[in-house]
């Protein structure tokens, strides 16, 4: 399946990738210009009655995740939706939360909550293809879904999500800056994400924007249901075919491909590690981060995403336009000029923990520097 994606030149701002910014302080800055942004776009935004058969402080809005407990979804953007709903729209029912990783639970999950009658969506789908059909009944129902994270086909009023080609120039630059200035010419495995997820292929396009004539792709696979097991398999594959000692870096698309890709690098008795990339900042990819084992991740400032969706959500089921929440307009392969929010995001190494995801309060140096990991965090400067 294709990206799914287009991203056409935009009334409000260029989407294009090179109108992104590239460096940790450039990003950090856009982020937090967006979060002020919402703040300001959200001042009086909850009073009153709006269309959509809703009044203005009895919006019910349903949240669908493609995973729960220890993912980001249900680290990061749940509480984080759930605490800005109730700030925004105190007298507002809590949220509907419904999470799962498979794709035809989620379309029971997402037809379950139209029955219920929720007022809008906010769909992260695990299959943007396979949803279609839902969404298409919740138009019907006159309940509109915002997209998040993942563009869903169909009729959506709006989307979320991270730029996913600044993402993937993230990983490659700094796969590349891992490799040292002989670059060039060097192999390396691409371990991309599942084709049912559009942003797997921008990702990796936007990897590939940066890698393509610098290195020698020696495997490329895509990750079936971005799940681990499936990344050890084919990490093992690459090492047998290519050869132990013949992989100068790895491209892992997020942070629990990288943990299978350094399981089976380990596993070979691989040593030194090459550099292998992330996204994410999952905690145990921080971890790895500062033992050594893991170069990168991406970091993606999830408060900014989480305020974005819950406000054109609290929007839409008001009847109200989302014109001036959206900086931008997408394409998806059903629906055009979908009212977007394409967000920047901060690549993480060794050197920038600190002023990235502790200074975000994302993590404590308690979270991550456990006691085993003290030696290391102390030569990394974290303590």
């Amino acid at each position: 399946m294709g990206l799914g994606v287009s991203l056409p030149a935009s009334k409000r701002r260029s989407a294009t990738p090179a109108s992104r910014a590239s460096s940790t302080s450039r990003a950090s800055r856009a982020a937090a210009a967006v979060v002020m942004a919402v703040g300001l776009a959200l001042t009086g935004a909850c009073g009153g009655n709006g269309g959509g058969g809703s009044a203005g402080d009895d919006i019910t809005v349903g949240v669908l995740l493609p995973g729960g407990g220890a993912s980001r979804f249900g680290q990061f953007d749940k509480p984080l939706m759930e605490k800005q709903l109730k700030r925004l729209c105190p007298h507002c029912p809590p949220a509907a939360v419904a999470a799962t990783g498979e794709p035809a639970v989620q379309r029971q999950q997402l037809e379950a909550m139209i029955t219920k009658g929720v007022d809008v969506l906010i769909v992260a789908a695990v299959d943007p293809e396979a949803l279609q059909s839902s969404v298409e009944s919740a138009h019907q129902a006159g309940i509109p879904v915002v997209a998040y994270d993942r563009l869903a086909q169909g009729p959506i009023s709006g989307y979320v999500t991270f730029d996913g080609a600044t993402v993937g120039k993230l990983q490659g630059e700094a796969l590349l800056k891992g490799m040292g200035t002989k670059a060039d010419g060097r192999q390396i495995v691409m371990m991309n994400g599942a084709t049912i997820d559009p942003n797997a292929g921008w990702f990796k396009r936007g990897a590939l924007s940066v890698l393509k004539g610098k290195v020698d792709i020696g495997k490329s696979y895509d990750t079936v249901g971005w799940r681990p097991e499936n990344a050890y398999v084919n990490m093992t594959g690459a090492i047998a075919a290519l050869g132990a000692g013949n992989i100068d870096g790895v491209l892992a698309a997020n942070d629990s491909l990288a943990g299978a890709v350094i399981s089976a690098l380990n596993a070979s008795s691989v040593k030194p590690l090459p550099p292998v990339t992330g996204q994410d900042a999952d905690l145990a990819a921080v971890q790895r981060i500062v033992q050594g084992g893991q170069y990168m991740t991406v970091y993606k400032p999830y408060k900014a995403a989480a305020d974005a969706a819950v406000e054109m959500a609290l929007a839409l089921g008001r009847g109200q336009s989302v014109d001036s929440i959206a900086t931008t307009t997408v394409d998806s392969v059903t629906t055009k000029d979908i009212p977007a929010v394409l967000l920047p995001s901060v690549p993480v190494t060794v050197d920038n923990i600190k002023d990235t995801l502790v200074k975000d309060g994302i993590y404590t140096i308690d979270h991550i520097c456990t006691p085993k990991l003290r030696s290391a965090c102390d030569k990394a400067g974290l303590t």
